[in-house]
């Protein structure tokens, strides 16, 4: 897949970065020399320019791109006529924008992105998760809906899956068990083991009381 990057702060530079370490060809786009240097080697192309109208942006070819990340949150206006016209004018097929607050994010929906993002209030929400819950939350689904890791309660080990019939007493669901970077689906006659670290997809509440077995 193409992606564009279009602002590379902390956050542009690190999306562009890691997408590059994925694999995928990223053009990164900003006005700031300086960071057009440090990122030129690690993605496909690097820009330096500013991208402030339609002219600009057919310039570095956004039609031909598969997604196109704005993430120049902190100018306001700029982020939000780039959005505009990425998906009013220039139709790219997905548009991903990054916001500095919930009027900026309404906005940007307004004028078409496809999806928005708050990084600052989602890094306060993960950063809540870790000091009030007592389990490892690797998804929020919901406020109060979430899946965590969690190491296998000893109650659980040597049991099967299917025995421990989890929904029926906990209201929860193991989605698998964690293996180095990988998640592994689990049979339900699979007996945990005491270092198994499992998945589990379930309310707070009952999250809470796994981590309390």
């Amino acid at each position: 897949m193409r992606f564009c990057v279009i602002g590379l702060g902390r956050f542009g530079f690190q999306v562009a970065v890691t997408l590059a370490d994925h694999g995928m060809e990223v053009l990164g786009v900003d006005s700031n020399e300086s960071i057009i240097s440090a990122i030129r080697d690690r993605v496909t192309h690097a820009i330096c320019m500013q991208v402030g109208d339609e002219a600009a942006l057919r310039t570095i070819g956004v039609e031909e791109i598969d997604t196109v990340i704005v993430a120049m949150g902190e100018n306001f206006a700029q982020s939000i006529l780039v959005t505009a016209l990425l998906k009013q004018r220039l139709h790219v097929p997905m548009v991903i924008a990054r916001a500095v607050s919930e009027i900026h994010q309404e906005i940007l929906t307004l004028v078409g992105a496809d999806r928005v993002l708050l990084p600052e209030q989602e890094m306060g929400v993960r950063l809540a998760d870790t000091l009030s819950l007592p389990f490892n939350v690797v998804a929020r689904l919901a406020p109060n809906y979430a899946i965590s890791q969690q190491q296998a309660p000893e109650r659980f080990v040597g049991k099967t899956i299917e025995s421990l019939d989890l929904f029926a007493h906990y209201h929860v669901q193991c989605i698998g068990r964690k293996a180095d970077n990988e998640v592994i689906p689990l049979e339900p006659d699979y007996a945990i083991h005491e270092d198994d670290t499992l998945l589990f997809a379930g309310s707070n509440k009952e999250l809470a009381r796994i981590a309390g077995l």
